[in-house]
Order: structure tokens, then C-alpha cells, then sequence
């Protein structure tokens, strides 16, 4: 049988793990083009030797190749994908060198539809779990610019119960407007939401 890992990792995972218990250095080694191991596992499917590289041989999840890319790229199964995702935490936002995720790429390439559709999913739970922890459109609390001098804001999350009422939806409007300008941190931008804030504190709506 061939000692070669790559070709053993393609066609024989389990004597692929032999070899590499007799030689351990084998696990994280890539070749000319930084093609792994993890690479070959997640691409041909083999799910318990992507584990063992990872949980026993301790070669880095996100090991990547000469392009930039991780073995999310390569996967052709949701089942790898998963197994790379949720159990081992493989970042999903890691781009290549031509600046694509794996999702973008696999997605351009239309060839394995349903794993480009179960990595966009991910990306709704992303966004989810995002504002769920205090932040919008990515922009945490210690992103955002400091209050105009003279002010102090304290932002947190109100539960129902502090809710004294539904938010004037004119005001809202204006917070929305103001957040989305682009001189947002100018010096205009700051005097804007200075006045924004005086018109909520003294009860008055701008016409």
C-alpha cells in the first residue's frame, strides 16, 4: 500500500491514520502548492479523518493553501461543512485572496448548491446572534464615535419591562437617517446628533 498521505487520505482514510500515528509529523505537512491533509479529508468526504487531523494530531482547522483558502473551499458535502463549522470552528468569514468566503466562491462556481445555501445560512445566524449581543449592522458599542462633548449616552438593550412606550416613529426616523450619513463623525454629523438629542430631551420634533 502506497505510504503516500494524500493518497491514502483520497482513497484509504483509515490507513491514512495509521501512517500518521507511525509518522505525526505527516499530519500538518502541505505540498508545493499548500494543499493539506484537512484539505484532502474535507474534500473527499472522509468526516472521522478531518476530526482525528484536528482533535489528535492538532493541525490547525484553518490551515490554508496557496490561493488563501481553508478546506471550506474544497467541501462538496453539507455534511463536511458542518463538521468543520459546528464542531470544529472553522470561521466561516475567512476570505481567499481574490477576497471571497467560501460560501461567494463555491456559490460562483454552481457546483455544490446546497453547501453554498447551508454556509449562506449561517450567515442569517451571524446576523442574528450579532444584534442579539448589543450590535447593528456589525458595529459594536466601542465602534461607534464618541457623544458630541457636553453629552454622555449609555447604550444597552431594554427588555419589555423598561419599555415606557412605543418609540415615535418621526424620531426613529431621524436616528436612522443620521446613523446612515456619511459624515456621521464630522464635525456636522456630531452637531446633528446634538441637536437630535436636545429635540428628544425637550420633547420637541423637528418639522
Amino acid at each position: 500500500m502506497s505510504n503516500n498521505p494524500y493518497l491514502l487520505a483520497a482513497d484509504s482514510p483509515d490507513a491514512c491514520i495509521a501512517l500518521l500515528r507511525e509518522n505525526p509529523s505527516l499530519a500538518s505537512g502541505q505540498d508545493e502548492h499548500g494543499y493539506s491533509l484537512i484539505h484532502a479529508a474535507a474534500s473527499y468526504n472522509h468526516l472521522d479523518l478531518l476530526r482525528t487531523l484536528v482533535s489528535e494530531f492538532k493541525v490547525p482547522v484553518d490551515l490554508k493553501d496557496e490561493d488563501g483558502e481553508t478546506a471550506l473551499f474544497v467541501v462538496e458535502t453539507v455534511a463536511a461543512a458542518k463538521v468543520l463549522v459546528e464542531e470544529l470552528k472553522l470561521d466561516t468569514t475567512i476570505v481567499n485572496d481574490e477576497g471571497q468566503t467560501a460560501r461567494e466562491k463555491i456559490e460562483s462556481e454552481e457546483d455544490y448548491p446546497e453547501v453554498a445555501e447551508y454556509l449562506k445560512s449561517l450567515e442569517g445566524e451571524t446576523s442574528s446572534s450579532t444584534a442579539a449581543n448589543g450590535t447593528t449592522n456589525g458595529t459594536t458599542p466601542a465602534d461607534l464615535p464618541p457623544a458630541p462633548e457636553g453629552l454622555s449616552v449609555q447604550i444597552g438593550i431594554m427588555n419589555e419591562a423598561e419599555d415606557a412606550g412605543e418609540p415615535d416613529p418621526e424620531f426613529r426616523r431621524r436616528i436612522e437617517e443620521l446613523a446612515s450619513r456619511e459624515d456621521f463623525d464630522t464635525v456636522q454629523g456630531q452637531e446633528a446628533l446634538r441637536q437630535l438629542v436636545e429635540d428628544a430631551i425637550l420633547g420637541t420634533r423637528q418639522e
